[in-house]
């Protein structure tokens, strides 16, 4: 296995172009900026890129059409490029097409192979992580977060101070696409100034998406399953990203376990203590820690960690798996 981190394959692609990549985590913007920076590097001299360029999702497509594909010679070009995602749940057989095709791949062609993650007991995932060049995407972390920002408002031409920085990080989180789809809207309604304030942050991002997730749980410990669901609706249309969105859940659920556990130790002043909470929440907060149950909490976290590794390993959509936990949860 050679693993290469993000920077390591931006050079490598300017001084040769490999026929096995293997892009995998989380991270799904980096990533299919990478598989982007992959294709067209591969196709950087063909004028018919699109009879060169093939795309495969496992979950719809046959493991032999993507080989096939992989296995013709490219049209008027030195290259042709597949890619192959959502290859988590293929049958013993499927895989052993795509293990053949790794061991000897066709010289002509850049096959990338693009996963949140993989089980590493299957035949299929060892033989990508001996015969690909392995690039991870995990999660960024808030100081490179800050950079990418910082490189999207420039090209966006507004500006924003670290203050401001850092309070569209707290609110957002540190998904790529997310901050990129948030970004964009600041900058529209920034265009006439040129940066980003406070205020604006607060108005287009801030107390709507606190009081989005925050009433998002509330519903779903009220059993309210409608409202949920359109809530659960509504941040998806804003372009919250699933898996975030179960992260927020997540941590909502947590923060209320803590909350019942700490309310029923020392009380109301306890409970705010440990627990950040927006001063404008804090009543409404107090009376579903009342209201919710430990034990429904406890099995909560349980059903949101089987929806977190159900979305990482593509079973069904993200869209469907976040609707039916929130089914579940307000059930």
């Amino acid at each position: 296995m050679k693993t290469q981190t993000r920077v390591e394959l931006e050079r490598s692609l300017r001084e040769s172009i490999r026929p096995l990549y293997l892009l995998l985590g989380t991270e799904s913007y980096l990533r299919n900026k990478a598989a982007d920076a992959i294709t067209n590097a591969a196709l950087s001299e063909t004028l018919l890129r699109e009879f060169n360029d093939s795309s495969f999702s496992l979950l719809t497509d046959a493991a032999q059409s993507a080989v096939a594909a992989a296995e013709q010679l490219p049209m008027m070009s030195n290259r042709r490029v597949v890619r192959i995602k959502d290859f988590a749940k293929l049958r013993e057989a499927d895989e052993q097409v795509l293990i053949a095709y790794v061991k000897n791949p066709a010289p002509s062609t850049v096959m990338i192979f693009i996963a949140d993650d993989l089980d590493k007991r299957k035949a299929l995932s060892k033989a990508l992580l001996d015969t690909c060049i392995v690039v991870e995407f995990s999660p960024i972390k808030d100081a490179e977060a800050r950079k990418w920002c910082l490189a999207r408002l420039k090209e966006l031409k507004v500006a924003a101070d670290d203050q401001v920085l850092t309070e569209i990080i707290r609110l957002v989180g540190t998904d790529v696409q997310t901050l990129y789809t948030e970004l964009d809207k600041l900058a529209a309604a920034a265009i006439d100034s040129g940066k980003i304030t406070l205020d604006l942050v607060d108005e287009l991002i801030g107390r709507s998406r606190e009081l989005s997730n925050f009433d998002l749980a509330d519903h779903l410990l009220a059993k309210n399953r409608k409202r949920a669901l359109e809530t659960l609706h509504r941040l998806l249309d804003d372009g919250a990203e699933p898996l975030m969105l179960v992260g927020l859940i997540a941590s909502n659920y947590r923060r209320l376990a803590m909350g019942k556990d700490l309310l029923s130790r020392g009380g109301p002043a306890e409970v705010f203590r440990n627990v950040s909470m927006p001063p404008f929440k804090r009543e409404s907060y107090l009376l579903t820690l009342q209201r919710s149950d430990a034990a429904k909490l406890a099995k909560g976290i349980q059903l949101i960690a089987a929806v977190d590794l159900a979305i990482k390993t593509s079973q069904a959509t993200p869209r469907l798996q976040l609707e039916m936990l929130v089914c579940e949860l307000a059930s």
